[in-house]
């Protein structure tokens, strides 16, 4: 038997050693992509007075209240996520998610002027942004970043222990839009969990780490 364990131990380092790596402008491409797909959520959703899990949703609530920039708030409060990020995971992770919050960041005020969404209707907002932002997140999970916030602890988790990040987010969501009950209308709420549902589900059903060939 432990010579059966260690010969399994052997194959799996061998499998390890010569999986494929995504070189550093792959990584950057795939973020840069991720973070675009998440921003664009963002920003219709934004357009339909809407909120989301996470520090995204966050962020959200707190610029409806205060007046300040979405990017700004997004930004601030990520910064302490980047520490847990570091210790959980390493320097690269923690990394990657500094680069693509302040990616995204960045590029959800950019497109304020230069894409006005005059009118949508807060389902469509809410349906498209759960696509577009569930997306994105793949994208991030699978070159090893995130944004920030609970969505480090959801990978962390995943990893860990197996438990799906989807279902991380979603619960952390859940808690959050309690707190949204007590500042958005009824209405709005409810469009906002359903594009929360969207966004988690495509995430729980397609992130799947033992799919994946390159890391």
């Amino acid at each position: 038997m432990t010579t059966d364990a260690h010969i399994t131990a052997d194959q799996i380092a061998a499998k390890e050693a010569t999986r494929p790596h995504y070189s550093k402008l792959e990584d950057l491409q795939g973020l840069v992509v991720a973070a675009a797909q998440a921003a664009l959520g963002i920003h219709l959703l934004r357009a339909a007075g809407l909120v989301t899990g996470g520090t995204a949703g966050a962020a959200l609530i707190l610029s409806y209240i205060t007046g300040f920039s979405f990017g700004v708030v997004f930004f601030v409060i990520n910064i302490p996520f980047y520490a847990f990020a570091y210790f959980a995971r390493g320097a690269g992770f923690a990394l990657k998610s500094l680069v693509t919050v302040t990616l995204v960041s960045l590029m959800a005020e950019a497109l304020k002027p230069v894409l006005h969404v005059a009118e949508i209707h807060p389902a469509v907002a809410a349906v498209l942004f759960g696509i577009s932002a569930g997306v994105g997140l793949l994208g991030l999970f699978r070159h090893k970043g995130s944004l920030g916030g609970v969505s480090i602890v959801a990978v962390i988790l995943q990893d860990k222990f197996g438990f799906r990040a989807g279902w991380t987010q979603l619960i952390h969501d859940l808690c959050l839009f309690v707190i949204a009950s007590f500042i958005l209308a009824p209405p709005l709420v409810l469009y906002s969990l359903l594009g929360a549902i969207v966004l988690n589900f495509i995430v729980a059903m397609n992130h799947r780490r033992d799919w994946y060939i390159a890391e």
